[in-house]
């Protein structure tokens, strides 16, 4: 596979690889870092990828895997989803406001989510991923990524109700 091949083959996905480092790295110096290592292990694998069914789904995994690499050997223990992509440019001020502390109160609920689940909810909620994708790149049953993910959004409700019903009997 040539250079332009090559390109082709990953450009549809390569933002969604740097995104994921993002939110588990959080720097974006990091995540750029770490979305080149994963593209220059792919490049070194570029005559064996026609041997995947998924060259994204090896991709992700690869970027989990080596994020989550980095994180363990910095020993950082919290990891964060960070999505700075929501706005709503037609809305009036006060509701921006609203939505932007309602998802901030996302985030921080997220964030106190167990590993799996905050991946889960970013690949899922956040990058679209279908059911079997996620389930291929987690190494998991799809099964128990549904599963996860509602248990998941179970969570983020009942404590968002939880938050927005405070002081009201």
């Amino acid at each position: 596979m040539n250079q332009q091949e090559f390109v082709k083959l990953i450009a549809p996905f390569k933002d969604k690889l740097f995104r994921m480092a993002k939110r588990l790295l959080v720097s974006t110096e990091e995540a750029e870092d770490a979305t080149q290592e994963v593209l220059v292990k792919l490049w070194n694998k570029n005559q064996t990828l026609s041997n995947y069914s998924s060259v994204e789904a090896l991709a992700m995994t690869m970027t989990k895997n080596y994020c989550l690499d980095q994180l363990k050997s910095k020993r950082v223990s919290n990891l964060q989803i960070v999505h700075n992509n929501y706005s709503d440019r037609a809305a009036t001020v006060q509701k921006q406001i609203e939505d932007k502390d309602s998802w901030s109160w996302v985030e921080k609920i997220i964030e106190k989510l167990p590993e799996q689940q905050r991946l889960i909810v970013q690949m899922r909620d956040v990058e679209e991923y279908e059911f079997s994708e996620i389930a291929e790149i987690l190494d998991m049953n799809e099964t128990a990524v549904r599963v996860a993910l509602s248990r998941a959004r179970k969570e983020i409700r009942e404590q968002l109700i939880k938050k927005h019903n405070y002081g009201i009997a």
